[in-house]
């Protein structure tokens, strides 16, 4: 099930589903990018998270928001 998706640059897009396999259930977080037929199509680029490591993933990551220099990088495309 999509979640939601944001663009990551002008030609790949961040899916987060709710996705299983083999009767486990997890959080698949990865890239997409637009095949010539004009569909979004999964890359290798990508984490599956299990439930039980969902808070700690999400405490991590604004760990590392919270030390990101204030100033704009800019991103590679």
């Amino acid at each position: 099930m999509l979640i939601g998706e944001i663009q990551k640059n002008s030609i790949e897009k961040i899916r987060v589903i709710l996705s299983e396999y083999k009767g486990y259930r997890f959080i698949d977080i990865r890239v997409y990018v637009e095949d010539d037929k004009g569909e979004w199509i999964p890359t290798k680029k990508g984490i599956a998270v299990p439930p039980d490591k969902v808070d700690e993933i999400v405490s991590l990551l604004k760990e590392a928001k919270g030390n990101l220099p204030n100033e704009k990088v800019k991103q590679k495309e």
